[in-house]
């Protein structure tokens, strides 16, 4: 079966975490275009995600009954590596990102081990930059992370 890919919406949310401390750096945009031709986006919707990196953005609703609990949780990671990426994390910032977290249904807990996920991989070598994160063991690390987890909880019968 075929993966679904994430919609252009996601990388539209992305965006405006990053315009929610009033701009968004170069390296930010860079990220969410990268994350948006990863994932095989159209060339019109990589132009209608360029523009939102280009001109402020509000989160919108996201329809969280397309996306899986994993593309839930990597939208989520990737927000939060963002969020760092200028040095400083701001209170709008933090506010956008948890209106993220609400909006996907990520309970607390989820959203930690996620930002937790995102930092481990920034930490590689050269990890924190954007032409450099590894967005693919992202994404690897918390589908893993899941698996593991259903493992680990019992069967309700």
């Amino acid at each position: 079966m075929e993966k679904k890919r994430l919609g252009r919406d996601v990388f539209i949310a992305l965006a405006a975490i990053g315009w929610a401390d009033g701009k968004l750096d170069g390296e930010e945009a860079d990220a969410i275009v990268r994350t948006a031709l990863d994932e095989g986006l159209e060339f019109d919707e990589i132009a209608a995600i360029e523009k939102a990196t280009q001109e402020p953005v509000e989160l919108g609703v996201l329809d969280k009954e397309t996306l899986t609990k994993e593309d839930r949780l990597f939208v989520y990671a990737v927000a939060a590596w963002m969020t760092r990426l200028d040095g400083k994390v701001t209170d709008k910032e933090l506010g956008a990102l948890d209106k993220l977290g609400d909006v996907m249904g990520i309970p607390p807990g989820s959203r930690k081990a996620a930002d937790a996920i995102a930092q481990d991989v920034a930490l590689l070598p050269d990890g924190d930059r954007p032409l450099r994160y590894d967005l693919t063991k992202l994404r690897r690390i918390i589908a893993e992370r899941l698996e593991e987890s259903a493992k680990r909880k019992p069967i309700k019968a």
